[in-house]
Order: C-alpha cells, then structure tokens, then sequence
C-alpha cells in the first residue's frame, strides 16, 4: 500500500518520495488514518518501527495555515523523555514538512536556553520538548501552552521509568481540555495505563507487536563468562571484522566511562554517552558513530533511549539488565528497516537469575556461544549450575525411619511407656534462680537510671548505686538518688545530670551544662541538678550557674 492511498497532501508526498519512502510502516497505515480523523489514538511501538511518521504525518496535513499576521501560538506540543529523541523528532518534522509554511523548534536542557526562548517568541506551530526544560520556560512565560490543539506524548513508558510521571502531569494541567492526544509507548505498564485511560478519550488502540517481544529478526547469543574477563571477552568479539557499528550497553555510567577507556586503549574507536555527559559531547559522540567515526557507542539505557542510528550490525549487553522489557528495548536497536542484527549478551554468575527472567519474558531459550577462550565453568548441559543461598548446604533428600518390628508399640501409644518425668527440683524455669552459693542481692535496672522500653528515666531510689545522669534518645537525664549504705554514687556530668547522696554523705553535685539543656523543670535556668541523698544524707553543693 503507497503512502498515497493515505490521502495526505501532496507537499507531504513530495516529501516522503525525497527521503526515499514509498509504503508507509505496519503502525503508519495503522495510525494515520484515525489521527487524521482527529481521534484519540493508543499506539503501542517500539523504536525503530516508524512511530514518529506515524504521529507527525498526520499532524502536519491537518496543521491549518497560519494567520498572515499576530503572533502564532503554540499548535502542537510533542513531550518525549530524552534530549536525543527530542533532537530527532525536531528533524523528522522538518524532512516531511519541507514543503509546507510552519514553524517549529525544539527545547530540552543541558543547554542555554537563548535561542530557544527567541525562537517561541518568534512564534511556533510545533512545540518539541522535554518535560524539565518546557515547565521551566513555562514558569517563565516564554512558553504559553493554552492554544495546544495536539498534544502528543512519546515513549511513554520510558517517561515514567525516567521519574517525569508528575511533571508530565503538571505538563497536561496546563493544556486545553478539548484537544487531540496521541499516545505512544513501546509497552504498557499499569502506570502508563492509568496515564492513558487520564487524558485520553474514546481512543484508536493500534498495536504492531506485543508488550515484551523481540524482534523476530534479530539473531541472540550469550556468552557465559566471569565478570573480571568481561573487559577482555569485548575485545575478543570485536576482532571480528563483521561487526561494523555496535552499540555496547553498560548498567552504570561509571561502567560505560570504564569500558570506553578500555576499548580505546586497546585500539579500539569508542564514544560514551551518558547522563553525566554534556549536550555538546553527547552530540558529537552520537555524530562521530553515525558518520563512521566511533565504531562502538557505549551508553546507558537512559541516553541509548531515542538513538535511532542506522546499519548498527550488533547490540552487546556488557552488563545484563535486570528488567526483561530493558533488554527488548536494548536489542530493538539493531535489526532495522527489514535488516538482519545480532544481539549478545555477556553474563557473569550473579545475572545468571536476570537472564532466567528474561528467556521467559521472550518465550525463547538463548542459544550459548561456547567457542570462546574466557567460558566459565558451567554444567554438562551447557548451562550455569544452580546454586544453593549463599552460606547454605543443599538440602539433602528426606530418609524415611526404618518400619518398626511388628507387635512392638510406638512410644507412648498403643500402650507404649511413657518417658520418665524430671522431678520439679531439676525442671528448668523460666524465671531467674541464683546460684545457692551466691546471696541474693535485689537488682532493678531501672535504679542505674538508663533508659528502658525506649524511654529515658530517672533513677529510683534503691539499695546499691545511685543513677547515672546519661542522656538517652538526645534528651538529657537526671541521675537517680540512692540510698547506699555508705556513700552515694558517682556523679557524670551528662548535660546537667546532678549527683547522688548517701544517708552518710551527700553526693557531690553535677557539673552544670547550658541553661537551654537543663533537665531541671523547677529551675530551668539551672544547668545543674542538685546532688545529695533522698534521706538523712546533707544536700550537696548546686551544680552549675543561674
């Protein structure tokens, strides 16, 4: 089916034969039609399967002139997650409407924001932007969303992942109620569910391939291999002169930096990119591996999002991801536009579990690449042993109890004797006994003044020593008085605590601390506490200062 028999306008035509295309994609011939009903559509896509014509196509052949005269207001708003794909979007836009009179630019951060905040104050139809960098202009009055006709959310699973779940919200507070969206997503959590069921109405669903599926052309292998010769295992594989442009996925930016380093000192052309990178190294590392400069790429999911790079022959998962969906986006990359790609994934002993999570979420056992000289041990069958929880034994297989001779009763049935019972003397109790060489001598944990059930308290009045003034909780305490039989406890100087008497001597007062941190509720002003005994025993001496 050509791409006339979508009706679109014949500028749209033109341009679509000059960048080569002829027949438009399973979700294009799905899409474009109810888009340029202005239905609501629900589109599930991954990357790499020609969504963005499939949204900006439609939006462009509905897209009325502008008004001769007046300032032009925002018409079109597409909200995408990364700079990358926001770059890439604000292309495509200008290739299919080359022929046409309308305005657009594009807006993300990580760069000045002059030029774009010139750019809608020239005025523009289609709005590209990233959700942080539009709510900023927004704040700012540069940027007015309330003539918003179409508003078009892109990779919205992707969106949520990333954390931009309320400022997509905030993002939507600001558009007008009665308006066309276009909902994009490679997959349909439940939080993107509930997105969708929000701001859409009455939607198109289109669908070109299930939630969690691969790509059926691209080719998978896993190597088994220890994490410390993964290094040497990525070299390894790139001594093959097939691979001509591989984009390498790391977990972590440190890793992705740490690989990069690796592979160029060993000769290899690479480029990171990550988060932590500017716009501007981002750029040209994307653009050195396009143009054939850099024949590795390493990224990390969040910056690979929205790289869409053609004739990338292999995707190498360095570090297995954790989320199966995160693999099919990864290997997605390769196997475009009806092209064959490779997908290999390197797993050391503690992914092994990922890679069970993600063979089941594909439906599809991934063969093993055995011939290489960095293998790990693994079982007869090719596959890594399961292993028992760390500091464990497996468990050995139940044994039954042999039979019991027959006319024999069991213990304490069939008129079996019982066990002899203990004599009460030599029963265990659950109570404290003291040794019968040892005098009972009365203890209370609460008389040494420490804080019991999580509460700081004040010493009670006991045979033995008096309490400690310690704080407890960040609250000071006050030592407990006690009545020894000689002499009282030692006073601490524990924020003011004050000292202990004896019915003898009184006890020497505590040192004062800041009046602020007084525990004394009659005088708050009084760092100190007051030593001496409750009874018989002279007061002490005031501790600290009014």
């Amino acid at each position: 089916m050509p791409f006339a028999s979508l009706q679109l306008k014949e500028p749209l035509l033109r341009a679509l034969a000059e960048e080569g295309y002829t027949a438009p994609t399973p979700i294009q011939a799905q899409a474009i039609p109810h888009a340029l009903a202005g239905r609501d559509v629900l589109a599930l896509a991954q990357t790499g399967t020609g969504k963005t014509a499939a949204f900006a196509l439609p939006i462009l052949h509905r897209l009325a002139p502008p008004p001769a005269s007046g300032r032009r207001p925002v018409r079109v708003l597409v909200l995408v997650p990364t700079r990358e794909l926001a770059s890439q979007v604000g292309e495509s836009f200008a290739a299919y409407g080359r022929h046409l009179p309308f305005r657009h630019t594009v807006v993300y951060g990580g760069v000045g924001q002059g030029p774009q905040t010139d750019a809608l104050a020239r005025g523009v139809d289609v709005l590209v932007a990233t959700p942080g960098r539009l709510l900023d202009l927004v704040q700012q009055r540069h940027a007015q969303l309330g003539h918003v006709e179409v508003f078009v959310l892109d990779e919205a699973d992707r969106m949520l992942d990333m954390g931009f779940l309320p400022d997509v919200k905030r993002v939507i507070a600001t558009l007008p109620t009665r308006r066309q969206t276009l909902f994009f997503s490679a997959t349909m959590p439940a939080d993107a569910q509930a997105l969708a069921d929000r701001i859409l109405v009455d939607p198109a669903r289109v669908a070109v391939a299930p939630p969690a599926t691969t790509v059926e052309k691209v080719r998978q292998a896993v190597y088994f291999v220890e994490k410390s010769d993964k290094p040497a295992l990525l070299e390894h594989v790139l001594e093959d002169d097939a691979i001509e442009r591989v984009l390498v996925f790391t977990r972590t930016k440190r890793g992705a930096d740490r690989v990069t380093r690796n592979l160029v000192g060993g000769g290899i052309r690479a480029a990171a990119i990550h988060g932590d990178k500017s716009q501007g190294h981002r750029e040209r590392a994307l653009g050195s591996f396009r143009e054939g400069g850099a024949r590795v790429l390493v990224a990390t999911d969040i910056a690979a999002r929205g790289i869409d790079v053609e004739g990338i022959t292999h995707v190498v998962n360095y570090d297995v991801p954790n989320v199966p969906e995160t693999y099919v986006h990864r290997i997605g990359r390769t196997a475009r536009a009806g092209a064959d790609g490779v997908a290999l994934a390197f797993c050391d002993p503690t992914e092994d579990a990922y890679l069970r999570d993600i063979e089941k979420a594909i439906r599809l056992r991934i063969p093993v690449v055995e011939d290489h000289p960095y293998k790990r041990n693994l079982g007869a069958h090719g596959r890594p042993v399961a292993r028992a929880p760390h500091g464990t034994a497996p468990r050995a297989p139940a044994t039954p109890p042999p039979p019991r001779p027959e006319g024999v009763p069991a213990p304490w049935t069939d008129g079996g004797e019982m066990p002899p019972v203990a004599p009460p003397s030599s029963r265990p109790t659950h109570g404290y006994r003291a040794p019968a060489d040892r005098p009972h001598r009365p203890h209370d944990q609460r008389a040494l003044g420490r804080p019991a059930h999580g509460r700081p308290t004040q010493g009670r009045p006991h045979q033995g020593h008096g309490g400690h003034g310690r704080p407890a909780h960040g609250r000071p305490t006050g030592g407990g008085a006690a009545r020894g039989p000689q002499h009282g406890g030692p006073a601490r100087p524990a924020h003011g605590g004050g000292g202990a008497g004896g019915p003898r001597n009184g006890g020497q007062g505590g040192h004062g601390g800041p009046a602020h941190r007084s525990p004394s509720h009659r005088n708050p002003s009084s760092g100190g506490g007051r030593g001496g005994g409750r009874s018989r025993g002279p007061r002490g001496p005031r501790g600290g200062r009014r």
